[in-house]
């Protein structure tokens, strides 16, 4: 039924259309005159925390400049390339590995990552990128600040880590509290495992992975932690919720994204208190 809402109903108002989606999706309504959940507030903000730079932050290509100018430059992913459309890009001037994203894209529908251009499926990559061109965050999922993103694609270097390994640090942010950090495993190689960590790494069991771990579950501390909560308090001033995406190549911390609205607001990953305990940490106004 959610698929269907998504399909058909793209001419509702807003705020009726989030109600029908989020009643769908989570299984219970929405209560957007006293939200108290996470993913409540997340659809309030939606609705009601509307700025124009918040379309320059979810744009994959503007944001670079934005975020380097605010934390420098060295802690930017380097662009190798950008066009309007698949046909445009001129594969020749790549290197033998390269990243290629959509600006408007959310999630990993609109990126392709090549680690060997003379084995690299540019047929598959052009299916899954045009694919992604045509796609509407606002229209499917009232994201509003993907409303007037320009739709082009661009290529990155490609990064890894020395031992070939690229982890996500994703950080819970309210208006400059960082909360803690959630570290994305086994990209690519397996499943996709989520542990929610704070700034001492101490596991924290707020989702179904992290309260499934072992008593005596960890992983390897990142360098410079410190230093990585530092960019993300900085980066997420003034903003009611972000999430700060930012990546440690062996101590070196690279931009990833700023996120408003993970999962849409239909995260049924994290546990019940969870949602609630992420809730307190917004305050609308």
């Amino acid at each position: 039924m959610a698929s269907i809402i998504q399909n058909f109903f793209t001419w509702l108002p807003d705020s009726i259309y989030l109600k029908l989606l989020f009643r769908f999706k989570m299984g219970k309504p929405l209560n957007l005159k006293n939200p108290k959940t996470f993913n409540e507030k997340l659809q309030w903000l939606k609705l009601y925390n509307r700025k124009p730079e918040y379309t320059t932050m979810v744009d994959k290509y503007a944001v670079k400049q934005y975020v380097a100018n605010i934390i420098g430059e060295e802690h930017i992913i380097p662009t190798l390339g950008v066009w309007d459309k698949f046909d445009n890009i001129d594969f020749s001037s790549l290197p033998d590995q390269f990243v290629l994203k959509t600006t408007h894209g959310g999630g990993g529908g609109g990126v392709v990552i090549c680690r060997d251009k003379q084995t690299f499926d540019k047929a598959a990559a052009k299916q899954k990128l045009e694919s992604s061109m045509k796609s509407d965050i606002y229209k499917s999922l009232r994201e509003w600040p993907y409303k007037n993103v320009k739709k082009r694609i661009i290529a990155e270097k490609y990064m890894t880590d020395s031992k070939g390994k690229l982890n996500d640090y994703k950080f819970t942010c309210a208006n400059g509290n960082v909360h803690n950090v959630m570290i994305c495993c086994d990209r690519g190689i397996g499943e996709t495992k989520f542990y929610f960590f704070d700034n001492e790494w101490n596991l924290l069991r707020l989702n179904k992975r992290g309260k499934e771990a072992p008593d005596n579950f960890s992983l390897p501390k990142p360098q410079n932690l410190d230093n990585m909560f530092n960019i993300a308090q900085t980066l997420s001033m003034n903003l009611p919720y972000s999430r700060i995406d930012l990546y440690n190549i062996d101590g070196e911390i690279y931009f990833g994204e700023i996120t408003f609205y993970p999962a849409s607001g239909f995260d049924s990953n994290l546990l019940e208190e969870t949602d609630v305990l992420f809730g307190n940490y917004i305050t609308l106004k």
